[in-house]
This record gives structure tokens, sequence and C-alpha cells, in this order.
């Protein structure tokens, strides 16, 4: 961003307030936020009823963040070459968190469009995330190895909850990481492979991994 539209943007969000109501009882103002802002509850809601895909799906429920993280972090924990710290785990659990305080994911070839200023809207958001959680800034090699994950599972997602063919992920979404066949949320969950859980499910499964990589952290 150039120093004009820095100064622009700066002197807007000084003025301007995006207040949300958090289930807690907490405010967060979406444009000026703090790490005390929201509990570990909010965030879990916020994640599980935030979905992906534009919220369509093959099944009756749409894939909420809050699951899709929890399938990024068992990925990392099945492909890491060595058990991943308390806080490299905690952090590809939160690693969408700021769409959950948002509560928006928007297809990601639709964020170029959104413009910068959304872009400093949610770099602030995940700043203040990694701020109350304490969590490590990404290397190069943790970033490569953590958008591996990422990929491969939102490619995963496209065949078996949203109903895309494997040809159509490759060459119509542009996703050049191989699906898996396996859900690698079964092992730890059980139920149906892939099937999207109620936003309560989700919330209270992303809400105990959080606490037990909270406590493992400290």
């Amino acid at each position: 961003m150039i120093e004009g539209d820095r100064m622009r943007w700066e002197g807007r969000t000084a003025m301007a307030r995006a207040w949300v109501r958090l289930p807690s009882g907490k405010r967060l103002d979406l444009l000026n936020p703090t790490p005390f802002d929201w509990d570990d509850r909010d965030l879990a809601l916020g994640l599980a009823r935030t979905y992906r895909w534009g919220g369509h799906s093959a099944w009756p429920m749409p894939l909420s963040v809050a699951q899709h993280s929890l399938a990024v972090l068992a990925l990392c924990r099945a492909w890491a070459p060595a058990p991943l710290s308390p806080l490299a785990e905690l952090r590809e659990l939160l690693h969408d968190a700021d769409e959950g305080l948002l509560g928006f994911d928007p297809l990601s070839v639709i964020k170029p469009f959104l413009g910068q200023e959304f872009r400093d809207l949610t770099s602030r958001l995940e700043d203040t995330v990694f701020q109350r959680y304490g969590l490590p800034r990404w290397t190069a090699e943790q970033k490569a190895f953590h958008k591996r994950a990422d990929r491969v599972a939102a490619a995963s997602e496209a065949i078996h909850v949203v109903g895309w063919t494997r040809e159509e992920v490759s060459k119509v979404l542009k996703i050049r990481f191989r699906p898996v066949d396996d859900d690698p949320l079964l092992p730890v969950y059980g139920g149906t492979p892939w099937e999207p859980w109620a936003p309560d499910l989700a919330a209270e499964r992303f809400l105990e991994e959080l606490g037990r990589l909270k406590t493992a952290a400290s």
C-alpha cells in the first residue's frame, strides 16, 4: 500500500466502527480489534457458523471453517516428519481464525476483487489472533508445509463435500494438489466420511482441541 492510501485507510478506521456483539456478550470492532475482544467459545462458534465453498454442499449441511481447520491440523500431524510443537499445532488450528471473527470466508478467487482495504482488514484480524494466542510467525518452510495441507484439504473437500470431479478440481478450480480419499477426521471423531458437521458439534470439537492445545503450549 502506498503512503497516501495508508493514511486514508488509517484516517477512515480511526473514525469508523464495525461493532459485532458476540455470544459471550463481548463486543468486537472488526476495524480496530484487540486481543481481549472475544473468548474462545465466540471464536469456535464463529468458525462453526462460517461456511466454506460459498455455503454450497452436496450434503444437507455445508462445511464449516471449524471442521476444515481441524482437517488441516490432522493432515499436518500425519505428514510432519517429527511431532509438531503445541504452538505449531495451535497455529494450524487457528490459520483461518480471522474468518470466524469476520463471519465471512470468500472464495479464494474473489479475494483480489475485494481490494486492498479488505486485505488490510483481514491482516489486522489475523495479527490480533496471533497476539492473543502467542503464535510464532511462519517461516517460509513452515508456510509451504501449511499451504500444502490447506490446499489438499480444499481439493478433497471440493470432491467429497461439494461434488466437483477430480478433473474439474485440476482444470476448473486450478488446484494443483492431489486430493485424498480418506477423511483425515474419521480416525479421530468417527461418523460418516466427509459429512459436514452441524454447527454446534463443529464448535464443540474445535473448542475442545483449542483448549487442549492452549494447555499444552502454556
